[in-house]
């Protein structure tokens, strides 16, 4: 996982990407692989770093990144 060593998040944004990054695992079809939980993770932390706080928003942008990754 890259550095987030710097980030801070309060506790109600925390909710939000444990929401996020539960609900896009959730769509991922079975068996999940750890990289995919990660870069799910990478990516709901980075977008929710910039300022995004809508669950579906921080769910729906982390699933296209990933999807996008895995076509390289």
């Amino acid at each position: 996982m890259k550095n987030f060593a710097n980030a801070e998040f309060s506790p109600e944004v925390i909710d939000l990407m444990t929401i996020a990054l539960e609900a896009a695992v959730a769509t991922l079809p079975e068996p999940v692989h750890s990289s995919h939980v990660n870069a799910l993770a990478e990516s709901i932390l980075r977008t929710a770093g910039a300022g995004e706080r809508d669950i579906l928003n921080l769910q729906r942008i982390a699933l296209m990144e990933l999807q996008l990754a895995t076509r390289n």
